[in-house]
Order: C-alpha cells, then structure tokens, then sequence
C-alpha cells in the first residue's frame, strides 16, 4: 500500500507541478520518449511502479521566479560589500539565508521556526510584529518578501488590516543608528489580493519607514527585468513589480 500511495503521489505532482495541469499536454511525449529508452540496446528494465514522471521541464530556458531570484542576488551583494560581522533576517526566502550564511554569520527568524542546521546559520522562532531583540540592536537587518503577507492570516498570523504598518514600525524599531535595513515587497497598483499578499505604490513603501533614509532603490518590473539605482517613482505605473529598498537608520 505504501509503494502504491508513492506511485500515486508521483502521477498526481506530475500534473501539479511546475505548472498545474500543463503536464496532460506532455504525456504523448513522455510515452514516446518511455518506449524510445525501453527499445534502446542496455536500458534497464522500467517498472511502472517505478515511475516518476516529470511532465513540466520541457523548456528552452531555465525558468525562475524574477522577484525571489533578483532579490537574493541583491541582498547577498550588498551584504558583502557591506563587510560585515552579523546579519538578521526576518522571514525571507530560507535558499537566500542558506547560502548567505555561508558569507555571514546570519541570525534567521520566523513565525515558523527553520528546522535545519548549518555552520553560520542560527535559526530561532520569532513574530515580526514583536521581535526579540532590543531597539536600536541590529546594524545589518533584511526582510525580503514578507511585510506584505502580514495581518491577512496566510501563514496562521492574526488577521489584521495593519499588519504590514505594524510590520514596518517593529523593523525600524530594532535597526541601529547608522544601520541598515534591507527590503522586498511587491509594489505597483495598490491593493489586497487576499489572503497572498498586499501591493503598495512605491511612495506608500517610503511612508512606511519614517524612522529610515532611503539609501537606494532598486526593482524588478511587470516583465521580470531587474533595474539597480532608479528613482522610485520609475517603478509607479507597475502592476506587480518587485521594489528593493535599502534604508538606512539615521
């Protein structure tokens, strides 16, 4: 019975994953290429029962996802240049933390603690709306892709039309003077697209962060180009772009 739920979880992602449903358009070409291997002189025998089909990976590029791909590229450069001792992040994309932590001692927290353990990563529980850390305590602090979520209950938070003010207000809170906070939220058209994310205007973004001095803006647009050093307002016309924002505390 184990083996057949196995099997059946294989199919059924097949049709789910990377793209729901697309894979029924590739089954013709994973039979032809499945009786191809089988007729070839040395292929080993293929159970069925063996059998994990991959139906979504057929492409002419390398897919990815522009928001997280560029925003950890963005990070990860600064926080170098920045040389550094100790960072802190809330939240973010757990393949950006992991392989900052292998550049910087990186304290990582989240309202669902990272069980996982690696050399320069400490990983504890913590709520963005009440961190556990003193204010004015973190020189270096990031947050990628996450204040938006904040108050609409997608990851078992509280429901809250504040949440990502109150987000914002905790993140000044416990960055240093003269330290830096690093930001990702998608912005564009503003709206709730319940219960996945908010999308603030840029300028909303800057109203968020009284306390800080934008240092530098950065995005990706609608089309998934990534564009450093731009004025904010470039980025106001955008239905669902990604801002970068590095803040300073002064």
């Amino acid at each position: 019975m184990k083996l057949l739920a196995k099997v059946l979880k294989h199919w059924l992602l097949a049709f789910l994953y990377p793209r729901p449903l697309l894979g029924i358009l590739y089954l013709p070409r994973f039979f032809n290429h499945w009786f191809r291997y089988a007729g070839e002189t040395g292929a080993e025998k293929i159970r069925v029962l063996d059998m994990q089909p991959c139906l979504g990976d057929w492409s002419t590029h390398t897919p990815f996802d522009a928001h997280y791909f560029y925003q950890g590229a963005w990070l990860a450069r600064r926080i170098g240049a920045a040389e550094i001792a100790k960072h802190v992040d809330i939240g973010s994309s757990v393949l950006t933390i992991s392989v900052l932590s292998a550049q910087v001692e990186t304290v990582f927290v989240d309202y669902r603690p990272l069980k996982a353990s690696l050399p320069g990563l400490t990983s504890i529980a913590g709520n963005i709306l009440n961190l556990p850390f003193p204010d004015d305590s973190i020189e270096s602090l990031s947050c990628l892709h996450v204040i938006e979520h904040i108050g609409l209950g997608r990851y078992g938070d509280p429901i809250d039309p504040y949440g990502s003010t109150k987000a914002a207000r905790e993140l000044q809170r416990i960055v240093s003077r003269g330290g830096n906070l690093f930001i990702s939220l998608p912005v564009g058209r503003e709206r709730v697209c319940f219960n996945a994310h908010r999308v603030h205007s840029p300028i909303s973004v800057l109203k968020l962060f009284p306390d800080m001095k934008l240092i530098e803006f950065s995005y990706v647009d609608d089309a998934g180009q990534y564009s450093e050093k731009r004025a904010v307002e470039a980025a106001s016309d955008f239905e669902y772009g990604c801002g970068l924002f590095h803040f300073q505390k002064p």
